[in-house]
């Protein structure tokens, strides 16, 4: 299989933010994985108060749906859902920091992983290439 990485100054650049390293994550799917299909939330897009209330209202009144999902079955489930994360959301120990929003993330990570779905947190561009990697070459 051929890998295809974003160039070294392209992924230094594009690491300052949630935003950009959707895109980066994006970009490599689209390279990697051409006929797979897959869709993102707004990526940390900065909002409006009123457009944040119109998106929460169309996510069912939900706020912690994952950034990333892939529409592709694999292994006995129904698509994997990532959530993208720009910084460590780890303790030492291996458990989530305390954080009330990661709280409501782990929860709907559950949530769709007892609904049949493959789910996970990713952290950086390489955590989300592994996580995207293994799941579709299961």
């Amino acid at each position: 299989m051929l890998i295809i990485y974003p160039q070294k100054a392209v992924y230094n650049k594009f690491m300052r933010n949630e935003e950009q390293l959707h895109l980066l994550v994006c970009d490599y799917l689209r390279m990697q994985y051409p006929n797979v299909l897959f869709r993102t939330d707004l990526g940390g897009v900065k909002l409006t108060m009123g457009q944040a209330i119109k998106v929460k209202r169309l996510n069912g009144g939900r706020r912690a749906w994952p950034d990333l999902f892939i529409a592709a079955c694999r292994g006995g489930y129904a698509g994997l859902f990532i959530e993208l994360k720009n910084t460590n959301i780890y303790r030492k120990d291996g458990t989530l920091l305390k954080n009330e929003h990661l709280s409501e993330q782990a929860k709907m990570l559950d949530s769709l992983k007892q609904a049949g779905y493959q789910t996970t947190f990713a952290v950086g561009f390489a955590g989300a290439k592994d996580a995207i990697d293994t799941y579709l070459s299961s």
